[in-house]
């Protein structure tokens, strides 16, 4: 099963991923996190260009298009064995970040960045989303403190509000998929939250 952690900056989707991992290890299930951009020694090194501070000139199309070299080979290389090998793949970001990010936020046509994602990913969608829904204001005060702050958490708070609404405009046209999770809760609340999520749709798939 493949399962994706969505959300504005400072939701605290990389902060769970750990503790999903051993509870569910606990339970009994082979379970393998990655990240995106990220996942493969590829991906890792895009990661890199993308987030850097130094490339405040990058240009809209070009990160979404790097966003998408960095996800094919995530995809070929990392889900489609893990999955073909029966484990459950748990993925902090995911295509859909593209869609809400270089699609809702930066204002490009959506269609066009649909396309993309879906060469890059071959068409493989996840079968669980949870979206950990944050104020923006709360999402980047958090951010401000950690020690991650990257060239797109930068970007101004109405890039933000797009990114955050066009999360939600997502959950509205796929609700069987998405799942939503006040993140702007106490952090052990919302981890019990997204435990009891994950294993009714193991149980109920």
């Amino acid at each position: 099963m493949f399962i994706t952690l969505e959300g504005p900056e400072g939701s605290g989707k990389t902060s769970h991923v750990p503790y999903l991992v051993e509870y569910l290890r606990e339970k009994g299930y082979a379970v393998f996190p990655t990240r995106e951009p990220g996942g493969t020694a590829i991906g890792e090194q895009i990661r890199e260009v993308l987030h850097s501070l130094k490339n405040t000139e990058m240009h809209p199309r070009t990160e979404t298009l790097l966003y998408q070299a960095a996800r094919a080979q995530f995809v070929e290389q990392v889900v489609r064995p893990r999955l073909a090998l029966g484990e459950i793949v748990l993925s902090d970001r995911y295509a859909d970040s593209t869609i809400a990010y270089q699609g809702y936020g930066h204002q490009q046509d959506l269609e066009q960045v649909r396309v993309l994602v879906k060469y890059a990913t071959g068409g493989l969608a996840p079968d669980l989303t949870i979206l950990l829904d944050v104020d923006v204001e709360v999402g980047i005060s958090r951010k401000t403190k950690s020690q991650e702050w990257n060239r797109l958490d930068a970007y101004t708070l109405e890039f933000h509000r797009r990114v955050r609404a066009g999360y939600l405009d997502m959950v509205k046209q796929e609700p069987k998929r998405w799942v939503v999770v006040d993140a702007g809760k106490e952090w052990r609340g919302v981890q019990e939250e997204l435990r009891e999520i994950i294993i009714k749709k193991l149980a109920w798939p």
